[in-house]
């Protein structure tokens, strides 16, 4: 039987349900067995025979519900969302066997949780026939119709048994790190990074975690300070006191699982902030995935490129995003240069290899010329002759140079030639301090990919970053690092007064996916979406400027990908 035939949906809306509907099925399965069958209902759309679910969609259309999944809107966690009128309202057991009244019991007067309260229409508490009721006909227990924006899912009892078992389970227990004192946080570290590097990203995190518990001394002693931080917070955040531990991963990267397996089993935290790693991270990406463990914008120059990462979120795709946005450049303007090829050269390394690949694989989704890659073997360096000679030879549209400093006379050799008509590009990061000191005589002839913010028009954040050294010059400390650890900062803010209380893993990854596009210091932009994991999604092209303080000057829009 089904609960779409004709017969019992009409049944459905007049309220009537088998009494023992819900009894054979789950008592026949383990434990596990209802989480894992409930969860891929929920998440994919899939029934436990293996076939996708069936629903209608905005009235009669049939639609499979691997389209119209019940993630999608309610989210990961199952305690929803607003998107301006569009409301999906929390499907947790916990929350949807209660009375919905349009105020939050102990936050009537925060603002956050007043304005979420009275968005959600009041109800009675579901039961599980009217749970079945609401799933199948659209219909919830005040009798108000759902069809315009939610989907109605075509399920056999059994199978409806088990996605409402699921339900109740969802979201249901406070995650591991968070307790009724407590959110415990780490940041992990790899041994032999430069110590400065290390200090300008701690310093950041550890300000914050220690403000906060001033924040929470504070308002028990004042009462202007408690009004404060109430309104802000409200009265359970406010309480609660964070800790910070600094896992430091020592040793070849092989063991590092095994030794994050140890810090997670003495001190098991909420999430992991931040994080530092100019090599490998995949075993911390890794144990994150596995642990179900959140991560908030680790420090790496090699994201772990997963279109299935749930835990991680990074800032960006490292170098290889540089790669990335110089192929959508070239590709919005290849009509200018025809069937002339581009000429690739790139130093045999992880980082040349990261921009390389990351262009060829842009480049061959635009389909357009042909490229050719010479790789620069180690301990080399690009010879300016034998770069002219292949040029002349070649006849490229473009020649792009992956190479550090060293490179500089040879890019410099190309940029001054009359005999070739072509754009020369190279990555500005890599040519680091030495970037600014470029011969003037070679500015007008480069291009140069640029993942953040021109520096000039940065500077307006300095006074926050400023605040946080507590009069310690920002010039002793690297300040991109610090920058980025401020980030981490923020976004964890913003999260934690969103989710209200609800300490769930899960949804302070759905936090963090609802953020609007947010403006910080360092990235021109940061956006969130549902499942994104690269919060930084662009990078200028730039020429260096005139004089002796020469700024960097935009040559295109922020490229997105």
């Amino acid at each position: 039987m089904k609960y779409f035939v004709p017969l019992l949906l009409v049944l459905l809306m007049a309220g009537f349900m088998p009494l023992n509907l819900f009894a054979a099925p789950v008592e026949s399965l383990t434990v596990e067995q209802v989480r894992i069958l409930g969860e891929r209902m929920y998440r994919e759309g899939v029934l436990p025979s293996g076939e996708p679910m069936q629903a209608f969609a905005a009235g009669e259309i049939p639609v499979e519900a691997t389209t119209f999944t019940c993630i999608s809107c309610h989210l990961r966690s199952g305690l929803g969302a607003i998107e301006g009128e569009v409301i999906a309202p929390p499907t947790t057991g916990r929350i949807l066997y209660e009375l919905r009244e349009p105020y939050m019991k102990g936050n009537e007067f925060v603002p956050s949780y007043h304005s979420y309260a009275v968005t959600l229409p009041a109800r009675p508490a579901y039961t599980d026939e009217t749970l079945a009721k609401m799933i199948a006909s659209g219909v919830d227990p005040n009798g108000r119709s759902t069809m315009k924006v939610m989907p109605r899912y075509q399920i056999e009892d059994d199978d409806m048994a088990i996605l409402i078992a699921y339900l109740k389970t969802l979201s249901s227990e406070f995650s591991t790190g968070a307790s009724k004192e407590f959110l415990h946080f780490a940041t992990v570290i790899v041994d032999g990074t430069d110590p400065v590097e290390i200090e300008s990203m701690v310093l950041p995190l550890q300000f914050n975690i220690d403000r906060k518990n001033s924040l929470a001394i504070a308002s028990q002693n004042n009462a202007r300070v408690a009004r404060m931080a109430y309104n802000m917070l409200g009265p359970d955040l406010l309480a609660k006191r964070f800790t910070l531990e600094r896992w430091v991963l020592k040793g070849p990267s092989s063991t590092w699982y095994s030794q994050l397996e140890n810090f997670y089993k003495k001190n098991p935290v909420f999430a992991l902030l931040g994080g530092i790693s100019h090599g490998d991270w995949e075993p911390v990406h890794r144990f994150c995935e596995d642990n179900q463990l959140p991560n908030i914008f680790p420090l790496v120059d090699y994201p772990v490129l997963d279109e299935n990462n749930w835990q991680t979120i990074y800032l960006s795709r490292g170098f290889r995003q540089e790669g990335e946005a110089a192929a959508r450049y070239l590709a919005s303007m290849s009509e200018l240069f025809k069937e002339r090829r581009v000429l690739q050269i790139s130093r045999a390394s992880r980082r040349g290899n990261a921009l390389k690949n990351g262009f060829n694989d842009s480049w061959a989704q635009k389909k357009k010329s042909a490229v050719t890659d010479i790789s620069l073997p180690v301990g080399s360096t690009l010879n300016a002759q034998q770069l002219l000679k292949i040029i002349k030879t070649q006849d490229p549209a473009v020649v792009i140079v992956w190479d550090d400093a060293s490179a500089i006379p040879a890019l410099r050799a190309v940029a001054q030639t009359t005999d070739w008509k072509g754009l020369l590009l190279t990555s500005g990061t890599w040519l680091g301090d030495d970037l600014w000191a470029l011969p003037e005589d070679m500015r007008d002839g480069l291009y140069m990919t640029w993942p953040y913010r021109l520096p000039h028009e940065n500077i307006r954040f300095d006074i926050s970053l400023k605040r946080i050294l507590s009069g310690r010059k920002l010039e002793d400390f690297n300040s991109e690092i610090i920058s980025k650890a401020y980030i981490s900062n923020e976004v964890l803010g913003k999260a934690l007064i969103d989710m209200r209380g609800e300490y769930y893993r899960d949804f302070f990854l759905d936090s963090i996916d609802m953020l609007n596009d947010t403006y910080f210091p360092l990235y021109e932009r940061l956006s969130f979406g549902q499942g994104q994991r690269y919060a930084s999604k662009g990078c200028f092209i730039v020429q260096l400027g005139k004089g002796v303080n020469p700024q960097l000057e935009r040559r295109s829009e922020w490229v997105t990908r």
